[in-house]
């Protein structure tokens, strides 16, 4: 399903935009229509007004106007502050003049909360849908799902391998992909989940044979062993080695391949350098609709990872 709200930064330079914000006659057939409009913030005032380039013109979302929740304080005026510099969504409220020159009013509150409605009302659990990374904590990944409103990735729904923050799979700025696993309109919230959409133990494991070398990362050290992770979805135990400390990179052997037990026996080769910046992530699934999800593999005697979305 495609969404009609998608994520700040992605209406910028359409040309639907870009005629809509290229004079004051079209600024005002979008205040008319409520269409959804997207400019460059360009300073924030010291009362936390934005000021932002439409078009020509220069815009201005009064505070209490530049994101939902501002006006009754349960968002902090941090929302405002870190738009400076990047797209804003926003809807045209009136055009009153300045100088001589049209200056649009407009609202990002009204704009968020006419996606909100919408994604509420047209998403279901277990929809894949797509977002982008936009702040990154311990506990989890803030993802934009359309016109600035936020929702939480947490950082054990990010993959079935456990890592030790979100920044290990994810940067700021990056689209992902990700499913809807439940809605709660009284509160207005959406919330999202991530691992289901990088494969099953199985899926990951088809690429993988007894007697390959491949590189990994150190998840975990342990008195019985050393987890590695070799996919984001797919981990397997190395002997104890001391030159191995979590979140190294090193290059392993594999020994064996054991789905009964959905277990990989590895042999640390040597390390590697560090890599940098995330990797970028195969999804298994790109779009539609999950009901049921189980990352073991047919017969395995262990219980691993299981969604259930609501229907």
């Amino acid at each position: 399903m495609t969404n009609r709200f998608p994520p700040e930064g992605r209406l910028l330079h359409t040309p639907e935009n870009q005629a809509a914000c290229a004079d004051a006659q079209g600024l005002r057939q979008a205040m008319e229509s409520e269409a959804v409009l997207e400019g460059t913030a360009l300073l924030c005032t010291p009362e936390h007004d934005l000021v932002v380039a439409v078009g020509p013109y220069r815009g201005l979302i009064p505070r209490t106007e530049a994101a939902l929740g501002i006006a009754e304080g349960v968002t902090r005026d941090i929302a405002i502050l870190s738009r400076v510099g990047k797209p804003v969504c926003f809807t045209v409220t009136s055009m009153e003049e300045s100088d001589g020159e049209p200056r649009p009013l407009l609202s990002r509150r009204r704009a968020q909360q006419k996606a909100l409605s919408y994604l509420l009302e047209h998403w279901k659990s277990g929809q894949v849908i797509s977002a982008r990374v936009t702040h990154l904590e311990p506990f989890g990944a803030f993802v934009d799902i359309g016109c600035g409103v936020p929702s939480l990735i947490g950082v054990e729904n990010i993959s079935v391998s456990r890592i030790p923050h979100p920044a290990v799979r994810f940067r700021v700025g990056q689209d992902i992909l990700a499913a809807v696993l439940d809605l709660d309109p009284a509160l207005g919230r959406i919330y999202l989940t991530h691992k289901e959409l990088l494969g099953t133990w199985a899926e990951n494991v088809a690429p993988f044979q007894p007697g390959m070398t491949v590189p990994g990362v150190v998840r975990g050290v342990k008195d019985y062993g050393v987890f590695v992770e070799l996919t984001p979805n797919l981990s397997g135990l190395a002997e104890q080695d001391c030159r191995l400390t979590e979140g190294a990179r090193v290059s392993v052997y594999i020994k064996a391949i054991l789905p009964e037990r959905m277990k990989i026996k590895l042999l640390a080769i040597e390390p590697l350098p560090p890599l940098g910046d995330p990797q970028p992530l195969h999804y298994f699934i790109r779009e539609g609709r999950l009901d049921h999800w189980k990352y073991a593999p047919p017969g395995c005697v262990k219980v691993g990872a299981e969604t259930i979305f609501a229907d």
